[in-house]
């Protein structure tokens, strides 16, 4: 079982995401488990603060070091060894920033393999650069845009991670048959009806091959029209 992690400012947005679907179907099976921790209840101070004026001026507020580090020390039970993080083994401590390596079929599959991942949802204008530099070991980006926060770009890694363990999306021949020692394989897919009309006069068909039956046909077809992601 993977335990997700997700230290956030804003945890309702998981709400909805964790009562639907596959991600639902996949914590009650007890594939997963999702631990969602609201930010502010790690901060040691009356207001619960979080956020403060960066240093040398500039626009917003920033993350705060403190909340995140008590927060981590609970959570994934980090130490500090010679003023360096001693992760345990099959723990990723993720970070998102446009810095980061791009999040792709690869680390997904890294990920899947992993027994706890914590991810430290930025808000505002970011946060504190020393959680990066001492308190993570992976920082992962979406591609090159900016977004609110991190919360968006957890869900995106969830999902990418959680259907890669057997049983969550069906049999485990349906893995089996959408991967291979190269990726992940990605081909077109159909389904009824097999002509569908938008307007009067405009057809939209589903390619003859398909309906034919022909299985080695339909395989070659697939062939020659996948498109194999990056392991």
């Amino acid at each position: 079982m993977i335990c997700f992690d997700i230290l956030t400012i804003f945890p309702k947005i998981f709400e909805g995401f964790l009562q639907e679907s596959f991600i639902k179907k996949a914590i009650e099976k007890k594939k997963i488990k999702i631990r969602v921790w609201n930010l502010r209840d790690f901060a040691k101070d009356k207001r619960k603060t979080v956020d403060d004026r960066p240093y040398g001026g500039g626009l917003g507020m920033v993350l705060k070091i403190e909340p995140i580090f008590f927060a981590l020390k609970k959570i994934a039970k980090i130490k500090i060894e010679n003023g360096k993080c001693k992760f345990k083994k099959g723990q990723k401590i993720i970070f998102f920033t446009p810095r980061g390596q791009i999040f792709n079929q690869k680390l997904a599959t890294l990920l899947s393999k992993q027994k706890q991942i914590v991810f430290v949802c930025g808000r505002y204008e970011g946060v504190d650069e020393r959680v990066a530099k001492y308190l993570c070991n992976m920082k992962i980006s979406l591609g090159n845009f900016d977004l609110m926060g991190g919360e968006v770009p957890a869900m995106a890694v969830i999902e990418a991670v959680t259907r890669l363990i057997p049983g969550v999306i069906g049999k485990e021949e349906f893995l089996k048959e959408r991967k291979t020692k190269y990726g992940f394989i990605e081909f077109p897919q159909y389904t009824r009806p097999a002509v569908f009309s938008p307007k009067k006069g405009v057809f939209w068909k589903v390619p003859e091959v398909l309906l034919s039956g022909d299985h080695k046909k339909i395989k070659e077809w697939r062939e020659k029209r996948k498109i194999i992601l990056e392991k």
